[in-house]
């Protein structure tokens, strides 16, 4: 099963969940403050899940580890093809 599949089976079950707890259909006589409460899950679900992402890129990006050896490659890779090209007769 991919990764897509599990996420579509779990908000399918969460979805039916919610809608069968917020339409009656299980015959639960929720009192008040539970109902008002299940209403807007899925939009706090949802920005619980955005700050969720954000973070995760957050952390991402700020432990990012540099590959100093690749960018000296990358570098003297880049000087060889300017001399190369200059060479060839193109002006930088």
């Amino acid at each position: 099963m991919t990764k897509l599949a599990q996420w579509l089976w779990a908000l399918a079950l969460l979805g039916s969940a919610w809608a069968a707890l917020t339409m009656g259909a299980l015959g639960l006589d929720l009192p008040s403050p539970c109902r008002e409460v299940l209403w807007p899950l899925p939009a706090y679900l949802l920005v619980s899940a955005g700050c969720f992402a954000l973070g995760t890129v957050g952390y991402r990006v700020a432990t990012f580890h540099d590959c100093k050896d690749a960018a000296r490659e990358l570098q003297s890779q880049i000087q060889e093809a300017r001399a190369d090209l200059s060479r060839r007769g193109m002006r930088f």
